[in-house]
């Protein structure tokens, strides 16, 4: 006679109990170890994963969340992950959450307001622990949602005010000014100023390099280049050809992203301009390869992975009941003077 599974035997498999029995431990040791590693020894914790791992037991997240409340899962909705800026970022994130057995649900809102209404709606319907968003401009409807939620949430890159929320980031327009006064300082007198992309964030920084060469009686209007595009380093080269076709008298540029700033520096040096002499050139975010350029890229230096670590340790405090004696952390930007200007 063949003895048929139960429907319930073949829908879970390996269970819990069949782990206990293997590392020689109870079922609730098991679930400590699997749920909050952190509260057992090393030891015990290896010799449960061995179990799990012989017998190819999958935790069964979903039972967990019901029977704690925790999900042990949090959202971090980014704009793009072509954008090293945003993978730095996820890389801090991930060492605070994987330190607290929590686990990422990323979500590429492609810089659309739209598109991050829509996916955080839909994350929201699985209950994640706490939220990581980009940015401080939001769509009402998204505010709405934030205010009505019970969980915390952090906004990256960018710093509130008041008692909305955590948030960790640095000023945009501050550290625009500080590119746009470091030109000034350095001399040149006819600055333009080129913005790509043109997210919140991008046209803040811009509009603070727009300030500091109003204060200095530099600032010329038509001696800007804005466009939606992609920034690139291509992109970079092509337009600061447009400005030199545009405007010859041109003697310097502030970039809102460092691969334009690069392709500016590489297009100067087949073009044979003189690079900080004839034109001064500085970017924005210091990103791998800007030190490489020849000459070497001035920007201004931000601390991406230390935001992503800062979220998520701020999220972290906020699920377990720890203080943040800081609600809103400004981590600064750092002015790099290298060879372009």
């Amino acid at each position: 006679m063949t003895v048929r599974k139960s429907r319930s035997s073949r829908q879970h498999g390996v269970t819990m109990a069949d782990v206990a029995r293997v590392a020689g431990v109870s079922a609730i040791t098991v679930s400590r170890a699997l749920r909050t590693p952190d509260k057992v020894q090393p030891a015990l914790r290896a010799r449960i994963q061995e179990a799990c791992d012989r017998l190819g037991y999958v935790p069964n997240h979903a039972a967990s969340a019901l029977a704690s409340a925790r999900s042990r899962t949090v959202v971090v909705l980014i704009p793009s992950l072509s954008n090293v800026v945003f993978v730095d970022i996820l890389v801090g994130i991930k060492e605070v959450l994987d330190a607290h057995a929590h686990h990422m649900h990323i979500g590429l809102t492609g810089y659309s307001a739209e598109a991050e209404e829509t996916l955080l709606r839909t994350y929201l319907q699985h209950s994640p622990d706490g939220l990581i968003l980009t940015g401080v401009d939001h769509k009402p409807g998204v505010w709405k949602l934030l205010d009505s939620l019970k969980i915390p949430t952090v906004h990256t890159i960018e710093t509130l005010e008041g008692e909305r929320g955590l948030s960790v980031g640095f000023s945009q327009f501050d550290s625009g000014y500080a590119a746009g006064r470091h030109l000034v300082e350095r001399g040149y007198r006819h600055i333009g100023i080129i913005g790509a992309q043109l997210d919140p964030r991008s046209l803040r920084r811009c509009e603070g390099c727009r300030q500091a060469l109003r204060d200095a009686g530099l600032y010329d209007p038509a001696m800007e280049i804005m466009t939606p595009s992609k920034s690139s380093l291509a992109l970079g080269a092509e337009l600061l050809e447009t400005m030199l076709r545009e405007h010859p008298e041109c003697d310097g540029i502030f970039f809102c992203n460092d691969d334009l700033a690069q392709g500016a520096v590489f297009q100067c040096g087949r073009q044979g301009i003189d690079v900080p002499g004839r034109m001064g050139l500085i970017g924005f975010h210091d990103l791998t390869g800007t030190a490489w350029t020849t000459p070497p890229l001035s920007t201004i230096a931000t601390p991406r992975y230390e935001i992503g670590r800062s979220a998520a340790t701020l999220l972290m405090n906020a699920l377990e009941g720890k203080p943040n004696p800081q609600r809103h952390l400004d981590l600064g930007f750092r002015l790099v003077r290298r060879e372009t200007t």
